[in-house]
Parts: C-alpha cells; sequence; structure tokens
C-alpha cells in the first residue's frame, strides 16, 4: 500500500512512523513548501529512500496511485490541501482540527462523499482500549442512561518546560496567536476532549463557553500576537438530557497531557484517565451494581485496540469507513465555532441553530 504525507512538520514524524510499521505499508512520497522542513525529513537515517517535492500539487502530478495521503499540515491549510487530494480521488488521513470552522469542514466532508473516498480525522484518543471499553459500556445501557459529564484535559507547557520553552520556539507561538490560524487551546486539544465527550455519551444540544486569554504571559513575541485563548470552561447539555462541564488549560500545572472523562448514568458510573506516557490508556474504573453502596471502583485492564492509522488502513482494505471520519470532524468543529459565539455573546447556544 502507497502512502503520502502532506506536511513535514513535527506530527509528520509520528505519521511516518506509524504507517511504516504497518505490514505491506510504506510511505513513498512527502512533500512541503517550507524547503528546511522538506530536507530535515528527508535526511533522517529512516526516510532516505523516500521521494520529497516542494509543492502538493508537483506531487500529485508526478506520483501515481496512492492508497492514501496523510495531512499534516497546520490547521489553516487542511481545507485546501485536502480539497486538491480529494479531486484526485485518494483516500485522506487528515490531522485535528478537519478545519478552521464549521463551514470549511461542511465543504470537506461534502468532498468526500462526492469522491467516495475513505476519510478520517485523527482524533488520537480514541485509541486508548479503556475509552473505547468505556463507550462499549455506555451504549450497551448496561449501566442506565447518562445523566451527568464531566471531561477535562490538562497541559501545562505555559507553566512549564517539559517540551521546551514556549517563548522561543515557533512551534508553540504559532499555537498562541489567531493571526497564524490559531483557534488557542480551544481549537487544539479543545476538539480532542469534545470529541471524547460527544463520540461516548452523545450529541450536545446547547453549550455556554468561556474562553480566557492570559496577557501577563506577554502580548507579543517576535511576530507573534498572542491573542488566542490559553483554556476554557463550558457547560453542556445533552440532547439525551444529560448535563456536564467539558473544560481545557495550557497551565494545568502537574499534567503533561492528560484526559479525564467521568460518566455517571442511572445504574452506575465510568471514568478514564489518560496519560503522556499512556501507561493508563488501557484502564477503565466502574461503579455499578453491589458496588454502587460500597462507594468502590472496580478497575477493568482493556485489550489493546487498533490505532487511528491501522483503521485507516483497514477502511482502505475493507472499503467500509471507520470512525472518526469527516463527518464527525465536522460536528466537533461545528461546537468549537458555537463555544466561540457563547464567549462574544456571553449567552447559550444551541448548536443545531
Amino acid at each position: 500500500m502507497k502512502i503520502g504525507i502532506v506536511g513535514t512538520g513535527n506530527i509528520s514524524s509520528r505519521h511516518f512512523f506509524e504507517f511504516s510499521n504497518i505490514d505491506q505499508v510504506n510511505v513513498e512520497a512527502v512533500c512541503d513548501t517550507n524547503e528546511d522542513n522538506l530536507k530535515k525529513f528527508l535526511s533522517d537515517k529512516n526516510n532516505k529512500n523516500i521521494r520529497g517535492y516542494l509543492s502538493l500539487g508537483e506531487m500529485l502530478e508526478k506520483e501515481k496511485n496512492f492508497d492514501g495521503i496523510s495531512n499534516t499540515t497546520p490547521d489553516k491549510f487542511h481545507k485546501e490541501t485536502t480539497l486538491q487530494i480529494l479531486d484526485k480521488g485518494y483516500n485522506v488521513f487528515c490531522e485535528k482540527p478537519l478545519a478552521e470552522n464549521y463551514e470549511d469542514a461542511k465543504k470537506m466532508v461534502e468532498a468526500a462523499k462526492r469522491s467516495k473516498t475513505v476519510n478520517m480525522v485523527n482524533f488520537t484518543y480514541r485509541e486508548s482500549s479503556a475509552y473505547q471499553k468505556l463507550v462499549q459500556i455506555i451504549k450497551s445501557g448496561e449501566i442506565g442512561v447518562p445523566r451527568h459529564v464531566s471531561a477535562c484535559y490538562y497541559q501545562s507547557w505555559l507553566a512549564s518546560n517539559k517540551w521546551g520553552e514556549w517563548r522561543e520556539e515557533d512551534k508553540w507561538l504559532w499555537r498562541l496567536s489567531t493571526q497564524h490560524g490559531s483557534n488557542g487551546a480551544l481549537g487544539d486539544t479543545g476538539v480532542h476532549i469534545f470529541d471524547f465527550a460527544v463520540n461516548a455519551v452523545g450529541d450536545i444540544k446547547e453549550i455556554f463557553a468561556d474562553l480566557k486569554t492570559y496577557y501577563d504571559k506577554g502580548k507579543k513575541i517576535k511576530n507573534y500576537i498572542l491573542d488566542a485563548n490559553d483554556g476554557f470552561n463550558s457547560l453542556v447539555r445533552f440532547e439525551n438530557g444529560a448535563i456536564g462541564t467539558i473544560t481545557n488549560s495550557r497551565f494545568a500545572t502537574g499534567h503533561a497531557n492528560s484526559l479525564i472523562l467521568e460518566v455517571f448514568c442511572s445504574k452506575g458510573g465510568v471514568k478514564v484517565e489518560l496519560d503522556e506516557e499512556r501507561t493508563k490508556w488501557s484502564t477503565l474504573h466502574i461503579c455499578q451494581k453491589e458496588k454502587i453502596n460500597e462507594m468502590s471502583w472496580e478497575i477493568i485492564k482493556c485489550p489493546k485496540t487498533p490505532s487511528n492509522y491501522q483503521n485507516f488502513v483497514k477502511s482502505i482494505q475493507s472499503k467500509n469507513n471507520l470512525q472518526p471520519d469527516f463527518s464527525q470532524g465536522a460536528k466537533i468543529q461545528k461546537i468549537i465555532d458555537s463555544c466561540i459565539k457563547s464567549n462574544d455573546n456571553n449567552s447559550w447556544i444551541d448548536i443545531n441553530n
């Protein structure tokens, strides 16, 4: 199977590694308009036999018969590059968020449907086997209907130097600037936690969001105006009657990359807490039956589940588009847009209006 990669920034290395470790799958070509990034990617000891191009158009013209193309470009280029790929009839695996806004995401969904291609969005945390089990339990009705939800995504790169000094590196600074295509923490990691909650519990009906930017960290560094949100709180009402809170922060001291989801239902509760090192990705906590009155939780170790990369390949082979697809990506983008509207208007927003 022949795979191409568009964009050779930081995340592209992960895509190369994951696809290259699937049997009979080869990354054969990459492209990037940034020549330095392209050269750096191609100079890696494992990437020497890959053909490199300085534009997507050139790669699509000179390379034939891709089975799939992975889109790892910055957020603001997702729409235009994906539409080019779909126009050629190739299957697309796109980094999150699907687009910068719902209108663009909707156009991508429509283009994917017209081309009848496999399309997926890389919501990474779907890969947790504990999360997959949590979703299965909730949807089975085993613990009743959802009543209350708490979902948090915690990072601390604005409060620590775990990944380097953010004030000195473009790969962090652009995430703080709306002029550079960032929707802040909401658009970067908020898409993950909303997908996490919605996929497990059901669609959100209404939302009230409060976005926060901390200007005491500085207002401008180099050509980056630091005006994107650093975190948010949101109150949500689900279509099925459940209520909850969904929150996100880049100042969560002590948390490298933590996702916590707790869903309390009419006959029990389930929770997962994912961590940076993935040591808890198979650990599900459940409280049901006799344990409800004991106030105790059973710990279930869940067998490993396929990665999004493996599911993309499987989708191509089986011609059965697995989740999360572009429609899910667009649904999450609509929630993100509604959060911005809610914050600006200081009001509840009906997601469907």
